[in-house]
């Protein structure tokens, strides 16, 4: 039984730890599609927000809609293809229907706003989902929030004082796109509340299936007809290259969420998403490497204290020493 339980727990590690590194590979992937015609300048060409507005839900859009064809392929190949349309009738599937709706939609297309008016910097911001997370745990699950908890709260939003003190040169919108980043983190923190409802009784699996597929089709069928971005939907799935990326990005946004809760279901919750948010890290890495990202000491500084303050958020180190949480 210890062996097992060893095993269990490497087994858990280790998908979290794919979690987070394939998040923020989805991340770059997805910004690198952004250097591709006619994504590269679509901003520009129309005036104010709408421009970064329907860039993002195009991107968005497409990366959700390949990464929920991709989880049902698995979920066909694993048999639970019946299973869709099975939980939609019942009444934790549609509250899960809520939290996509909310994480997908709402907060997705917030997160990639941010990475195009923010850049990396929107990153570490919307890894503080854990933050607000044990926030709506605390009004809506009417869960403590213990000393140790605030204390991670309070570090998390010296990181994101950090991050925000010097804006980057040439960027004239990068407030704006923290302040993205921060609705990606509330809107996550919403779903957690109501996935985990939702997943205490149907397949975790199957859920992430409908919430990406959701989110596809209302991010490109619902919300760009609305602000007018359909003729740069057509001009991008009529390229090679842009496309090519997102359902690259598409696939590792689907190895993502089913490691995140593969994780949470063999190592628990905190340490799953402890695990889960360090894609602020990675997705700061690859894109420093792989798009050239300007390295400054507040980024760096302020991703480092995020990620501790998350983690401290989700983990009690006293339990590493046989101690209890008061």
């Amino acid at each position: 039984m210890t062996e097992t339980r060893k095993r269990f727990r490497r087994i858990g590690i280790t998908v979290g730890i794919i979690s987070g590194l394939t998040y923020g590979l989805y991340t770059t992937f997805v910004l690198i599609a952004g250097f591709y015609k006619p994504l590269e300048g679509a901003s520009d060409l129309i005036p104010g927000l709408t421009g970064a507005l329907i860039l993002a839900y195009v991107t968005s859009g497409l990366n959700d809609l390949f990464a929920g064809l991709w989880l049902t392929a698995y979920n066909f190949k694993t048999g639970r293809i019946r299973e869709l349309g099975r939980s939609l009738k019942l009444f934790p599937g549609k509250i899960s229907l809520l939290g996509s709706f909310v994480g997908g939609p709402i907060a997705s297309g917030a997160y990639l706003l941010g990475l195009n008016l923010a850049g990396a910097y929107a990153i570490p911001i919307s890894a503080m989902y854990i933050l607000f997370g044990a926030f709506f745990s605390r009004i809506i699950l009417k869960q403590k929030i213990v000393p140790r908890v605030g204390t991670g709260m309070f570090i998390c939003v010296i990181g994101a004082i950090i991050i925000n003190w010097v804006k980057p040169e040439g960027s004239s919108n990068f407030t704006l796109g923290i302040i993205f980043a921060f609705v990606a983190a509330i809107g996550w923190a919403l779903e957690g509340v109501f996935a985990a409802y939702g997943s205490a009784v149907l397949d975790s699996d199957v859920l992430i299936n409908i919430r990406q597929l959701l989110s596809g089709i209302v991010d490109l069928f619902v919300v760009l007809p609305i602000i007018g971005g359909m003729g740069l939907l057509g001009n991008t799935l009529q390229s090679a290259p842009p496309v090519a990326w997102l359902v690259l990005s598409g696939f590792c946004a689907a190895v993502s969420y089913l490691c995140w809760y593969k994780a949470n279901s063999t190592v628990g919750c905190a340490i799953g998403m402890s695990l889960n948010i360090t894609y602020a890290f990675w997705g700061v890495l690859f894109c420093i490497l792989f798009i050239k990202q300007p390295v400054t000491p507040t980024i760096v500084i302020g991703s480092i204290i995020i990620i501790i303050g998350a983690i401290l958020v989700s983990v009690n180190p006293l339990e590493l020493f046989g101690k209890k949480e008061e």
